[in-house]
């Protein structure tokens, strides 16, 4: 037999064919030593000799090919969708064994695609291999997987098997230098956890290194160094030793804090202010990764370097700061709506470290359609201490309310300790001082005719917090309880004192996943003056979106003449809610509110105007933004039948 020069490409192809639909044809072909006068007289265009006799004749490339016979493996030739299985591991590896393996397969990944028989054997060996390594990895070092495909209902399915084996443990486990840590040697063993007789886990090994170096730094030795685990397997017995060398390095006491010559964010000083530690106390790094967290969160540090250096002190550690700066200045809006308060933008301008350390100022303005306001802001975070901060502002403000018309300079300064999403506090508190000029225009009760009078006040208003919940803008557990205490000096025509008081209080119970039960109580009193001696805009009223929903801001209690409200000398309210997390990030929230408005010092419980609705949350990153639609259900006359309120967070 001969074929031409020009068409032994296509002889190879055909032949390859041959070879994968006959399956284990083989051969072997001998090729004569040719001579250099024999190869220099070879002639190209001459026929090639004839071949070695394969027991095969070989294709004629003139004819079209034969229809190849049927039989499983040339169905595995094409592409088609195929099943796969995995057997001999029942009781066998941990949870996250599996886990691995079904995040990293190659079979789960492509399941359901069309496959041909190359790419069936390859997803094959590396799910085997694959699995081999993660039960070598938990201990089983003879594991062996074997693969196989077959036809199945006509479709290709792949069988994995698993041979785990014995499970190696460990026969022996030192850990070399713990008698150095002296009486924190016993801790530190318990923390490394790995013992005698458990199995050769790498996870296992990998977590207790984690575990025992996360606690020699907080047991107090900051320049500890923990080697890696040395693992020895010994086949015959089916056993590993482990052995882990610790150098403790001695145990040191907080020093000083040191910051690089010429840091332009803050000093040693104020770095001192917010960390949680205090010089002479034991080294702890858990104290460390806080202040590094807490110094980019501060919002002016883009990155911080926080690491313990040899002490200037026999038997401390300084902690060595270098603080790259962040932009310091932020443009922030708002818009609100809501009815009775009507639309309202906020615009604001904040140089956060203006006067340094975190002296921040603020321009601020208010456009509404019932509030317009221009406010000069200075505030200082981190003020002596952790999350004090003192704040005085100067402002100027009109406000248009049904109740009354006001334009109102004031003058107020507030020392608090404040609670924030990172960091939220158990217990709050502030004390504050103010002072105001307010002309407010409202009407006389008796007649209905309007009047103007101008008040002078001076106020100490302080409040004590705790917060029991488990978020601060989204909670589904716990209570909050606060209260507020305002002792207040009027001057108008003649000096007259009173105090306001206002206890809140709140409760959340989550019944089942995306379902939380929520409610809260307001109460409030004014006594020491009448009610028509305090000035409008320091009375009691309710009504709102942070209030009694499906009622107009404030419109809620007795009203004057012309039906405005008047505000009162007290104040219950309530509210029920049930929030309802209904699909990706919305929910709904059907609610019931109620509340009064008294002109008695006292709080009362009854005359309640209820109100009821619904409301739809949209769960952001930075916290749920919600629309309330309310109607009233005992209104009075005037009182609009919808109420629509817009803002950010919960309601309470």
């Amino acid at each position: 037999m001969s074929v031409p020069v020009g068409r032994r490409g296509a002889m190879v192809g055909a032949a390859a064919g041959l070879f994968f639909a006959a399956g284990a044809a083989q051969a072997q072909v001998a090729v004569p030593a040719s001579s250099p006068a024999q190869d220099a007289a070879l002639d190209p265009n001459s026929p090639l000799a004839p071949l070695p006799d394969l027991g095969v004749d070989w294709p004629d490339l003139d004819k079209a090919p034969a229809e190849p016979a049927p039989a499983a493996t040339a169905e595995l030739v094409g592409e088609a969708r195929y099943g796969w299985a995995l057997e001999g591991m029942d009781g066998v590896g941990s949870a996250l064994l599996r886990q691995r393996f079904a995040q990293l397969s190659s079979l789960d990944t492509h399941d359901g695609q069309p496959s041909n028989a190359a790419q069936l054997d390859r997803r094959a060996r590396e799910d085997a291999e694959l699995l081999t390594g993660l039960l070598r990895a938990e201990g089983y070092y003879d594991a062996r997987v074997g693969s196989r495909v077959e036809l199945r209902g006509g479709r290709p399915f792949v069988t994995l098997t698993a041979e785990a084996g014995q499970l190696y443990r460990f026969g022996a486990v030192t850990v070399n230098g713990l008698a150095a840590a002296g009486d924190k040697a016993e801790t530190l063993a318990r923390a490394f956890g790995v013992k005698a007789n458990d199995p050769v886990n790498s996870d296992a090994v990998a977590a207790g290194e984690a575990n025992l170096d996360t606690a020699i730094g907080r047991e107090g030795f900051p320049f500890a160094r923990v080697g890696n685990p040395e693992i020895v397997v010994d086949r015959a017995a089916r056993t590993a030793t482990l052995a882990l060398n610790v150098q403790p390095n001695g145990a040191r006491r907080f020093g000083r804090i040191v910051t690089a010559p010429g840091n332009r964010v803050f000093d040693a000083d104020h770095v001192q202010d917010i960390a949680r530690f205090r010089p002479g106390q034991s080294f702890d790094e858990a104290g460390l990764v806080d202040l590094r967290r807490t110094l980019i969160q501060t919002g002016l540090v883009s990155t911080a370097d926080v690491k313990p250096v040899e002490g200037s002190a026999p038997g401390t550690v300084d902690i060595a700061v270098a603080l790259t700066p962040a932009p310091p200045r932020t443009v922030a809006g708002e818009l609100g709506y809501g009815t009775g308060e009507g639309a309202r933008a906020e615009l604001s301008w904040t140089h956060r470290n203006l006067f340094p350390p975190e002296g921040a100022f603020t321009v601020r303005t208010v456009v509404g359609t019932r509030e317009q306001l221009g406010a000069l802001t200075l505030r200082r975070n981190n003020f002596h201490a952790r999350d004090r901060v003192l704040t005085v502002q100067a402002s100027a403000a009109h406000t248009d309310r049904d109740a009354y018309d006001a334009r109102t300079l004031s003058l107020s300064g507030t020392l608090e300790r404040q609670t924030n999403i990172f960091f939220q506090k158990t217990w709050t508190w502030s004390v504050g001082a103010e002072l105001a000029a307010s002309d407010e225009q409202d009407v006389i009760v008796a007649t209905g005719e309007p009047r103007r009078r101008t008040y002078f006040i001076a106020a100490a208003p302080t409040s004590l917090a705790y917060d029991g919940s488990d978020d601060l803008l989204n909670p589904s557990t716990g209570f909050r309880l606060s209260g507020r205490l305002s002792p207040e000096l009027s001057l108008v025509g003649r000096a007259f004192g009173y105090t306001r008081t206002q206890i809140d209080g709140s409760a959340y119970h989550q019944v089942r996943d995306g379902v939380v039960l929520a409610g809260r109580l307001r109460l409030g009193t004014i006594f020491g003056a009448p009610r028509d001696a305090v000035a409008p805009s320091r009375r009691f009223y309710a009504g709102g979106g942070a209030s009694v929903r499906g009622y107009g801001y404030q419109d809620i209690g007795p009203r004057d003449p012309n039906n405005d409200p008047i505000g009162g000398r007290s104040l219950t309210e309530f509210s029920l809610e049930a929030r309802v997390h209904a699909f990706g990030n919305f929910g709904v929230v059907p609610f019931f509110d109620g509340g009064n408005i008294y002109t008695s010092p006292l709080p009362r419980f009854s005359g309640f105007r209820y109100g009821a609705g619904l409301g739809v949350r949209y769960y952001s990153n930075f916290g749920p933004i919600r629309i309330d639609v309310g109607t009233p259900l005992n209104a009075q006359p005037g009182d609009p039948p919808v109420a629509v309120y817009v803002s950010l967070g919960q309601a309470f």
